[in-house]
């Protein structure tokens, strides 16, 4: 099993940065895709960034140029980088994890969260 803690969310002013973290232990050497989703009360859970470890990354729409999803490969950790917040980024963040399965892109993830595996408790960001 997979074992999956953010940190990171805070809150800030638009047009600032937060770092997020995801620290993975456990069966670590199954983890093939990782991604960041994000929640709103009331609404379904939505892909933000989701790379694999070949370097494939998908990007939401909304976060292009803005948000970035990298890897630690010695700390079994993954980073979401976000410049320029905007109040529109508020949300529970996620970060989630997947193995590798025929036929499954880091774009097919990153459209449909319930295909990962892993999930974090999430941690809230707070744009205003």
């Amino acid at each position: 099993h997979v074992q999956l803690v953010e940190s990171g969310g805070s809150s800030v002013q638009a047009g600032g940065s937060l770092r997020l973290s995801c620290a993975a232990s456990g069966n670590t050497n199954s983890i093939y895709f990782m991604g960041w989703f994000r929640q709103v009360p009331g609404k379904g859970r939505d892909g933000v960034a989701v790379m694999s470890l070949s370097v494939n990354t998908y990007y939401a729409d909304s976060v292009k140029g803005r948000l970035t999803i990298s890897r630690d490969i010695a700390k079994n950790t993954f980073h979401l980088q976000m410049n320029n917040l905007k109040p529109e980024d508020t949300a529970m963040y996620y970060c989630a994890t997947a193995p590798l399965r025929f036929g499954t892109t880091v774009g097919s993830l990153g459209s449909t969260p319930e295909k990962m595996h892993t999930w974090g408790q999430g941690t809230q960001v707070t744009v205003s």
